[in-house]
């Protein structure tokens, strides 16, 4: 018989940091490429074999035609003033909204923000007005962590002014770092208004919506187009959706697809194109967009109008076309001076989002890529913030900057406030393994004190380190409204973490800052936990309303204060018993087995 093999086993390290700040555990660390902050490959996964390079230029190379290099530098002409971000950072300028950004990016200094939003691979969205607001400055690009994004906006059959300032607060409240209005119905510059003046967050628009009401796509004209966007940029929006990448040309390609185009947007410029036999007027008076923007700092979204909507119609000729045509309209916003970054695609096969974000680094020269999911399958709505999730957490591993969330509600109708924190904290799920998978510096580190706290059985600490540690509580309190040293999982006597802890030779458990103070018993279930719960529909509304009582009556004997299941104050038999006979039955229908199955 042949012996095991001993040796090490070799790791595909590529010299990627470590995403825990302490080296904390026993992982070997991200698997993901060194980092190189100030060059292409700021935070990248390795490439699979035929995959495109980077592109070799950055915005330097696509400066204003009145610059001049000079010794070393490039000055700008006479009297140039600089209007945005991207501008301060050729300047060699180090803004207020830098300095913030470096705060909350704790891996960058503002030195480094400023050299990445001027080598044009990160933007601060910040309209100038929107500032004299709440507003509180990010940065999107591959230096920073990865963002996300939350779509809200009333439609002509659903929602107002007020749900849509709710909406919003909600979105900040589960970690929205963007939120685009797209509203379509009601008082649209009422609603605007106010949500810039609530938010703390940029807000992002598409600005065609706004030009067609009370008027026929196809007569939209050059004057309305820029009047719309000035309007707009002196309420304060921050980013605009520009679909000026959909070509007249892109049209015929569009024919034998499953799903035509579904973004509203190019739907309506290919429609204004055909009936006037002319090119898209957002191509064609690029420029005139640019200054607009420039003068107020709004930052270009570049709308990707030809976006596959199903998976049969993904990485096609004519999304990739109109890829193209946006890295040309990057390139033409850096010589303006706007910040760009490139939207990406929303329904794709989980074994082409690589490609899709590798080509884009490409063609748009390391500019900001934001994608709607991607979605990796079309048959679950109602689920699709899963299956998009799914894709985002590709997507934001190998290329997206920002990641634009799905609801449940996606392709059904419009996103209530629970469908928000559902997309909310699918997407911050997606985000944050992308942060760690790419070796961002301390990006786990919330994930070891976690789990410092799991292995200490510190439920407290376990609930305050949950990204919703009241829904954590609630789904916990379900089985057990008492503070114990197992879960109702396993019970006391299979608790392999408890094991763990009591094994002398062992760290786990033993952190001091997480080792428990004392043991707690549950309040019981709030009303909110309640109503948490009734939705989940595994147990009647009846059920749950007599659940936490009920648990505490089982476990805790009359007059006393402490639980007998719990191994601190009875012995392993005792312990065992009550689990076999007493907590198990909770919510068991009569007449099945005590016995915890297998």
């Amino acid at each position: 018989m042949s012996q095991p093999d001993s040796s090490p086993i070799a790791l595909p390290l590529h010299g990627a940091h470590n995403p825990s700040s302490t080296g904390a555990g026993t992982t070997p660390g991200s698997f993901a490429n060194a980092a190189q902050v100030g060059g292409p490959l700021t935070f990248s996964s390795p490439d699979t074999p035929g995959m495109p390079a980077p592109s070799d230029k950055t915005a330097w190379d696509f400066m204003p035609p009145d610059w001049t290099f000079v010794h070393g530098r490039w000055t700008p002409p006479e009297g140039f003033e600089p209007r945005t971000q991207l501008e301060f950072a050729r300047l060699g300028q180090i803004t207020p909204q830098m300095k913030r950004v470096a705060e909350r990016e704790k891996h960058l200094t503002a030195e480094q923000v400023r050299d990445e939003v001027a080598a044009g691979r990160m933007i601060i969205p910040a309209n100038r007005v929107h500032l004299q607001h709440k507003l509180d400055p990010m940065a999107i690009g591959r230096a920073s962590l990865t963002k996300v994004n939350a779509n809200m906006g009333a439609s002509p059959v659903s929602s107002g002014t007020a749900d849509e300032v709710e909406k919003l607060r909600w979105a900040e409240r589960w970690g929205a770092d963007t939120v685009m209005d797209l509203s379509t119905g009601g008082d649209l510059d009422a609603t605007r208004a106010a949500i810039l003046a609530a938010s703390n967050v940029p807000i992002g628009t598409v600005p065609i919506y706004s030009m067609i009401i009370g008027r026929k796509i196809e007569d939209l004209t050059l004057d309305v187009i820029l009047e719309t966007l000035r309007h707009q940029a002196q309420q304060g929006v921050d980013y605009f959706t520009i679909h000026a990448g959909v070509a007249r040309a892109h049209l015929p390609l569009i024919r034998d697809r499953l799903i035509g185009i579904v973004s509203r947007g190019g739907s309506l410029l290919a429609k204004w194109m055909l009936t006037h036999k002319a090119e898209n007027p957002m191509y064609t008076h690029f420029e005139a967009i640019c200054d607009i923007m420039r003068e107020y700092d709004v930052s270009f979204s570049l709308g990707d109008g030809l976006r596959p909507g199903g998976l049969a119609d993904a990485t096609d000729a004519a999304q990739l076309g109109e890829l193209q045509r946006l890295g040309e309209l990057t390139e033409r916003a850096w010589r303006k001076g706007v910040q760009v970054m490139v939207e990406g695609p929303g329904h794709v096969p989980f074994d082409q989002i690589e490609y899709n974000m590798k080509l884009q680094r490409r063609l748009c020269h390391g500019a900001p890529f934001y994608v709607l999911g991607p979605l990796v399958t079309d048959v679950f709505p109602g689920y699709d913030h899963i299956t998009s999730a799914i894709g985002a957490t590709a997507a934001g591993f190998h290329g997206a900057s920002m990641l634009c969330y799905v609801t449940p509600k996606e392709h059904l109708g419009l996103p209530k406030q629970e469908d928000v924190k559902q997309g909310c904290i699918a997407y911050k799920i997606a985000a944050h393994a992308s942060d760690v998978a790419l070796g961002i510096p301390g990006a786990r580190d919330w994930d070891d004190d976690l789990t410092r706290a799991r292995a200490a059985l510190n439920w407290e600490k376990h609930f305050e380190l949950a990204f919703d540690g009241e829904f954590a509580r609630a789904l916990h309190d379900e089985d057990l409204s008492v503070d114990t040293d197992f879960c109702a999982m396993c019970g006391h006597d299979w608790c392999s973490v408890r094991i763990s802890k009591e094994i002398v030779e062992f760290g786990s458990g033993k952190d001091p800052e997480f080792v428990r103070e004392r043991v707690a018993k549950s309040p019981g279930l709030t009303a909110q936990q309640q109503a948490t719960l009734e939705q989940r529909g595994y147990l009647s509304p009846e059920e749950i309303h007599q659940l936490a009582q009920q648990t505490k009556g089982v476990v805790v004997a009359p007059g006393k204060d402490k639980a007998d299941c719990h191994s601190d104050y009875v012995d392993p038999d005792a312990a065992k018993r009550l689990q076999t006979e007493k907590l198990v039955q909770v919510g068991r229908k009569p007449g099945t087995s005590a016995t915890p199955s297998a």
